[in-house]
Formats: structure tokens, sequence, C-alpha cells
């Protein structure tokens, strides 16, 4: 056999070698697209039953005194995002004088409302795990009995969980900051860290649920600027007492008290 029939054969199998590796490459990288594009729509459904959980558990379990069905919010209004965050300040004077149903419809939605039919909400969340939780300590709103509600994000309406005025309580657990008695309306932000934790272990502790506990407030205070009310925020309180007055479960913990009332 002479040297260029060698080489012929030599080439031939070679080719043949780099077509089997390129079926074989091609199965692998066609199989890898399958498995990724699959985990993504695990994933997908996996969060959207966690968003579907959260709207029939999480509510059906709060012994209820009494359901209101919130004022559709306004998406439009004469303040701009701009002018808002030029004109927010913390405010701790107010008015003797009530909110309105829906003046406190509109600053839940701003806090935790739903903006997306996948439950996605007016503030971030790490990975979409909502671990806040959100009560109004009314004291005076037109048409609204006063007492404690929880917000029911996803059928925008507040479930009554306790009888009478709490502000004053409220105040002494917050150290005696009188603003918090002579507001209209508190917002107390609670978490449930499992949420987030169960996901992101100790760091959805320590700085996860905090950021996201600080953005809703921000919008809080925004969407005060835009109805013309002043509020602030508190982190001065005892734990244990806040739990006690709001009669929380076990798995929440308080993060935030934020006064509301008209300036």
């Amino acid at each position: 056999m002479n040297i260029t029939v060698k080489k012929l054969i030599t080439r031939y199998i070679l080719i043949f070698i780099m077509f089997q590796l390129r079926r074989k490459l091609l199965k692998y990288i066609i199989a890898l697209s399958l498995g990724i594009f699959g985990s993504f729509f695990i994933v997908k459904s996996f969060l959207n039953s966690i968003t579907k959980k959260h709207n029939s558990v999480q509510y059906s379990q709060i012994p209820l005194v009494g359901v209101i069905k919130l004022p559709e919010v306004k998406l439009k209004s004469d303040c701009s995002i701009e002018e808002a965050l030029l004109k927010r300040r913390s405010v701790r004077d107010y008015k003797d004088e009530p909110l309105t149903l829906q003046e406190v419809s509109q600053l839940l939605w701003a806090a935790q409302g739903i903006t997306d039919p996948r439950g996605f909400r007016t503030a971030p969340s790490a990975g979409a795990t909502y671990p806040l939780e959100l009560y109004v300590v009314v004291g005076n709103v037109e048409g609204l009995e006063k007492g404690v509600y929880k917000y029911n994000p996803y059928e925008n309406k507040i479930v009554k969980i306790l009888d009478g005025d709490k502000r004053r309580e409220l105040a002494v657990a917050a150290l005696y900051q009188e603003w918090v008695e002579k507001c209209a309306i508190n917002l107390v932000f609670t978490a449930v860290y499992e949420r987030t934790t169960s996901r992101y272990g100790g760091r959805g502790r320590v700085r996860y649920v905090h950021m996201e506990v600080g953005h809703a407030a921000q919008n809080v205070y925004l969407q005060a600027v835009s109805l013309k009310l002043g509020t602030v925020v508190i982190g001065a309180f005892y734990d244990d007492q806040v739990k006690k007055i709001l009669n929380l479960p076990d798995n929440e913990e308080p993060l935030y008290i934020q006064s509301i009332g008209r300036l």
C-alpha cells in the first residue's frame, strides 16, 4: 500500500471520528438546553405555588372580627415621583383629623400591594419570598372602627383582629413617643423570617428581610407625600410588648412602626 492511499484512509478515519464526536456533542447540548429550560419552568412553578400558598393559608388562619374591603387604589396623582422624593421628610406633628378609607387603602398598597398577576408587590423581595406582614392600628379613620387590622394584599382587604384603640399602649411600648398615640393610624411591619431564611440561610435574617422592610417603609413615605400626609418610622420599641399588644403569632417579629397623620 503506497503512502497516498494510507493518507486517504487516515483522513477518512479522522473525518468519521470527528463526525461521531459532533453528533455526541450536539446531543449533549440539546440535553443540557432541555435541562436548563426544564429547571426554569420548575422553579417558576415553585414560586407560583409559594404565592398561592401564601394567599390561601396566611389569611385563612386569622381569627376574624370583621373584614373590610378596601377602595380600589388610584394609580395617578398630581404629585410626581420627583416631587415626592424632594418633599419626603419624617413628620411627628399631626392634626387631630381623620384619614379616609381611600387614603388607608393607598398607604397599604404602597407598602405591600400586589402589582403583577404573578404576585409581585410594590416593594422588592429577595427571591419573591415576601416575609413581611402588615398591620394597621386604627385610631382615627372615617367609617372605620378603632382596632387592629391585618392587611390582605391578595384581596385588597383588611381583617380586624382586635377591638379597641391600641395607640396608647403602642406608644408606651415605643418608649412613650407621643406621636404614636396622637397619629391617626400606625402601620406595624412584622416579619416571618423563615420564608426567607429557608432559602437564603442566615443572610436572609441579618440582611434581606431588613432591606425589604426599608423598601416598603420608603414607599409609604412617598405615598404620604402624594396624599399630603405626614409620617415617621420608628424602630425604638420593646419587641415583646408590641407582640403582646398586637397578639402576634410566635413566628412573627415586629420590625417597624410607622405613624401617619394629617398635616
